[in-house]
């Protein structure tokens, strides 16, 4: 049962980005195992419980990272992440251009929510062609998001708008890709069983930007589908 990180957890982070080689990770694998692997994996999983009730047709799909870096892509970083992650899913393979929801926490800080690692175009342009021809649905997601404080929306800007900033929606027709996104540096909230429920709560919020999210990703093929 999942009742906290603990301030084993941070001291364990921090001390792997500073000491990221394979010498010091297996003589502090049982801190790792104890402080962040255990913890970790029964928080993801309680979470996926509670969450999958909320709404079972989504059919999401529970993963939960891995310290090892995958040895292909070390770029000078050491064969160990200094922060982990689950993510829930739908059970694709490819999943950076898909919408997930995530949580993850590093030395510093936590973060949770709903977006793309790195939306396709075609993702983004659906969502314009949405703004142009059917605003509706977005705007009214876009108002039950301004209505609350826990997330925000993230991502990087054209360098060109793409949109008069009069628009409504501008902020969403002028990203290249994006993220509904809660962050915080690390507090003594981790360290609670509660962080589960704050986590299955948010979530639940997002549910129905979830559902308009994966739409984005279908091929626009009459243009006169979107009602708005």
């Amino acid at each position: 049962m999942f009742s906290g990180f603990s301030q084993g957890t941070i001291d364990f982070m921090w001390n792997i980005r500073f000491n990221n080689n394979r010498e010091w990770f297996q003589a502090n694998k049982n801190d790792y195992k104890t402080f962040l692997e255990k913890p970790m994996n029964e928080l993801a999983q309680e979470v996926y419980k509670d969450f999958s009730l909320k709404d079972d047709e989504l059919n999401l799909q529970l993963h939960v990272s891995r310290i090892y870096r995958d040895a292909r892509r070390l770029y000078g970083n050491g064969p160990y992440k200094d922060h982990l992650w689950f993510t829930l899913r739908d059970s694709y393979e490819q999943w950076t251009d898909k919408p997930v929801f995530w949580f993850e926490l590093s030395p510093e800080s936590l973060s949770y929510g709903l977006g793309y690692y790195r939306a396709k175009p075609s993702v983004m342009e659906s969502l314009r062609y949405h703004i142009d021809k059917a605003p509706k649905q977005l705007a009214k997601l876009d108002l039950s998001l301004r209505k609350q404080t826990e997330f925000v929306l993230e991502g990087e800007d054209y360098a060109r708008p793409k949109c008069s900033p009069n628009n409504p929606l501008a902020a969403w027709y002028n990203k290249k890709t994006f993220s509904l996104i809660h962050e915080e540096k690390v507090s003594p909230q981790i360290f609670k069983g509660e962080l589960k429920g704050r986590i299955v709560e948010g979530f639940t919020f997002l549910i129905p930007f979830y559902r308009f999210f994966i739409l984005l990703d279908q091929t626009v093929t009459n243009k006169g589908e979107y009602d708005g």
